[in-house]
């Protein structure tokens, strides 16, 4: 069995990801993103879908972009 990198539970449908560089072994898909998924650098939730990147920072959606600042990005066109 496999522990759980987020959580340390010993668990044997356990599952491991690789995000680039990174590498980690988790018990859930829960587990797995709130160890590996982006934050948003304004509200902090994780990013779960595409997000919005500005200047390499990760925001959840252009709302988010605005309030920090970036004005380039909007949520419709």
């Amino acid at each position: 069995m496999a522990v759980c990198d987020t959580c340390g539970n010993d668990y044997d449908k356990a599952f491991t990801i690789t995000m680039g560089e990174r590498q980690g072994t988790f018990d859930s898909f829960e587990c797995a993103i709130h160890t590996m998924a982006p934050a948003c650098a304004h509200c902090g939730c994780r990013i779960l879908g595409h997000g919005a990147e500005v200047s390499g920072t990760m925001y959840c959606c252009a709302h988010c972009a605005e309030h920090s600042g970036a004005t380039e990005i909007t949520d419709r066109a």
